[in-house]
């Protein structure tokens, strides 16, 4: 294009702020594509980070932009959004030309997790190396401190902070077809290749390179467990490439640059020694996880095990000293390392703290599936595999830390809901595996191992048969190995001195078994108690329905019931219940016939309260039915009240006596002490059976029918005449009687 038509950087950010509140969105982006397209770095230098703001928004919350995680499908601006911020898009081949410059951009350390806005003011290396060589020190001092971040990282941080930046007008569920939620499927994707490598960018990057920092040893000592080295990777696939790499290398970077921009964004905002210190009531917690927020997190577990188990066969089942030695892809190295190196950690900690501090409702399901997610990373190999005895070692906490805090919450949560009880049985479900529980219970044995064991054990176990070892001692490295990983992954997540607790030990055996079983079994008797109960109430509305009382809404058919906890979804708590049941016998080897004796004792109690409520009464094969004793259980107070001399008495002589039993007495043909049985107070209502009465009540229907009455007015009609007509003989019987 022809220099004079190019605007001044000032006059192009001028124009462009300007436009912003006059144009609709789709003209913009058009606008935007050309001036990217034809525009030098130097000049679109200007102009990048009030872009970034405009389409993330201000890291203070205070500028919305595009609000992509409330823009949806159905928006007319959706595809517009997704074609600009697409990985091969225009916003995208900014960043690319802006990055083979040397150009920086700053980010305030403030708005920088916790953890690692602690480190860095306090002058203490971050762990991840992604911030390494990046801080800007003011003049001012250390509260101005800023980090400078090459053109990728900036786009990066901003867009992953738009999930965690407070937004007034979200609401606090999560929604998982957002234009935001759907690019960060798209970026994970791209940059995570399951096959493939990523693409390379559309321009060279040498001159805004900037050299690697020097390779680490990626050997770590016997001694000192929990001490992670710093990198695990080669020197070719550290955040920010060197000048003389390789061309794969070279595109390794955003990759790895990505996924720690992500983790640390999403996950890092508690640290061991804050989660400890949170423990305490009277501390407040820093940051406060959205269900929204969970939902990200869970796609990034999915997309990391699916990125992670695509490795060759031949390369996963390699050691990683013989895979040294061989020709492989940065990418595939990657793959070996990136959820140990990258997530584990940081996840651990997300987790546990959402676990504790969670309301106890059914939006605990994300955080539930997030979990879940992670300690079953089989599910996304691509095809049906078994459990993977490694990753469990690796990964012991994720499943008895964990589960033990989940414990906790069960035994706190109304299990008699739905979605709940689907929680429970979620996970006895995954923890019921195959292979599963005894995989656990083996790493539990290996981090128990004693310390003077296990270094007898290597002292003998590398020597070679020239050296006084043997090739049997093959299998005691292997174990030694097993051992090693075991606790370095537990002294790393917990600390040196962390007291573990078994997840197959007694104390945690005794609690499942008394605790969550006992609840479980309460919670399912009460289920049925409801639903047989609103079962009643639905046949009696049914029948109520004729005379316009029945209520249409079910859900009220006891005292704070949810729509969870009615009609079919108590069945499917029930259910539920039923096969979680199955499978914490199956996980922890219970006594299937001390689970049965422990139900039927606590339904037994239950019956028996229940039955203190009803009238003597005996068990048949058609149900309950009333003895003698029960049909009279309740004679004495009617002959109470009916021996009264007062007006109360009078009434209750009406209803519950039969007037003319003196005449009957002499007329029937029964025995006198039949008779005089029947003379004792009662409620008949062989009355309404009469074809005198049933006539009498067919006549007065019509009459209200002609009336305009409805069936329920002329029901109560009818009642409140036959209440008035027994007042006006109690108050007037006996005067007529002697008149």
């Amino acid at each position: 294009m022809a220099a004079p038509t190019l605007q001044q950087p000032s006059f192009l950010l001028a124009n462009l702020k300007a436009d912003s509140t006059t144009k609709p969105l789709l003209q913009r982006c058009q606008d935007l594509v050309k001036i990217i397209d034809e525009y030098p770095a130097k000049e679109l230098h200007v102009i990048f980070p009030w872009l970034v703001e405009s389409v993330f928004g201000s890291l203070d919350g205070i500028i919305a932009g595009w609000n992509l995680r409330l823009l949806h499908s159905r928006s007319t601006e959706y595809n517009v959004v997704m074609e600009f911020l697409n990985p091969s898009g225009p916003m995208m081949k900014l960043v690319y030309k802006l990055q083979a410059e040397e150009y920086k951009y700053e980010i305030p350390v403030n708005y920088l997790p916790g953890p690692l806005k602690a480190c860095i003011q306090e002058g203490v290396l971050p762990d991840c190396p992604l911030f390494h060589n990046k801080l800007q020190f003011p003049l001012s001092g250390l509260l101005t401190l800023n980090i400078a971040l090459n053109p990728f990282e900036f786009f990066m941080f901003n867009f992953a902070f738009c999930l965690i930046t407070p937004k007034v007008s979200l609401s606090h569920g999560g929604s998982t077809d957002s234009a935001y939620f759907v690019l960060v499927d798209i970026y994970l994707k791209y940059f995570l290749p399951s096959e493939g490598s990523v693409p390379p960018s559309p321009f060279s990057d040498s001159r805004g390179s900037v050299t690697a920092p020097s390779p680490r040893s990626s050997s770590v000592s016997f001694t000192g467990y929990g001490v992670h080295s710093p990198s695990l990777l080669k020197h070719h696939i550290f955040h920010q490439p060197s000048v003389n790499a390789d061309p794969a290398a070279q595109e390794i970077w955003r990759t790895e640059t990505l996924l720690q921009m992500f983790v640390e964004v999403w996950l890092h905002h508690y640290s061991l020694e804050m989660y400890q210190k949170l423990q305490s009531p009277q501390v407040k917690e820093p940051f406060s996880p959205t269900e929204e927020h969970v939902l990200v997190v869970r796609l990034l577990v999915k997309h990391l095990h699916a990125f992670s188990n695509s490795l060759k066969p031949e390369q996963l089942s390699s050691s990683p000293s013989a895979h040294s030695h061989t020709h492989t892809s940065p990418l595939e190295e990657f793959k070996r390392v990136v959820v140990q190196r990258f997530v584990q950690q940081k996840l651990y900690l997300f987790l546990q703290h959402c676990f504790g501090h969670w309301p106890l409702d059914a939006s605990f399901r994300a955080v539930l599936e997030t979990w879940l997610s992670y300690i079953q990373p089989w599910r996304y190999t691509g095809e049906k595999t078994n459990v993977q005895e490694s990753f469990v070692q690796e990964n012991l906490l994720m499943y008895t830390k964990l589960f033990q805090v989940f414990l906790n919450r069960a035994v706190r949560t109304d299990l008699v809901n739905a979605k709940n009880a689907l929680m429970v049985f979620r996970v006895a479900k995954v923890f019921a595996q195959p292979n599963l529980a005894e995989m656990i219970l083996k790493g539990e044995q290996l981090f128990l191992e004693p310390e003077h064991v296990l270094h007898h054990r290597q002292s003998r176990g590398y020597l070679t048969p020239g050296q006084g070892g043997s090739y049997l001692s093959s299998r005691q490295r292997v174990v030694t190995d097993m051992v090693f990983r075991v606790k370095s992954h537990v002294y790393a997540l917990e600390g040196q001195d962390c007291q573990y607790k078994q997840m197959f030990g007694t104390d945690l055996r005794g609690a499942v078994s008394l605790s969550l079983i006992q609840i479980i079994a309460q919670a399912r008797q009460t289920a049925k108690r409801i639903s047989d109960h609103s079962s009643e109430v639905a046949a009696n509305n049914s029948f109520l329905s004729w005379f316009g009382l029945g209520s249409s809404d079910l859900n009220s058919t006891f005292p704070g019931a949810e729509p969870e906890e009615s009609g079919e979804c108590l069945k499917k708590t029930h259910e539920f219940l039923d096969r979680a049941l199955e499978n914490l016998c199956q996980i922890f080897k219970l006594n299937q016939g001390q689970l049965t004796q422990l139900i039927s004792n606590l339904g037994s109690s239950q019956d028996d309260g229940n039955c203190k409520q009803l009238p003597d009464c005996i068990q048949s094969d058609s149900g309950l039915i009333l003895t003698d004793l029960g049909r009279r259980q309740l004679g004495g107070h009617m002959e109470a009240v009916c021996s009264r001399p007062d007006f109360l008495g009078r009434l209750g002589r009406h209803y519950l006596t039969d007037p003319d039993w003196t005449s009957r007495l002499r007329q029937s043909p029964m025995s006198r002490q039949t008779v005089e049985r029947s003379r004792q107070p009662r409620l008949s209502l062989r009355p309404l059976a009469s074809y005198r009465t049933l006539l009498l009540l067919l006549l007065l229907y019509m009459l209200g029918a002609l009336l305009s009455f409805s069936p329920a007015s002329s029901t109560a009609l009818i009642l409140a005449g036959g209440f008035l007509y027994g007042l006006l003989v109690a108050l007037f019987g006996d005067k007529l009687k002697t008149h």
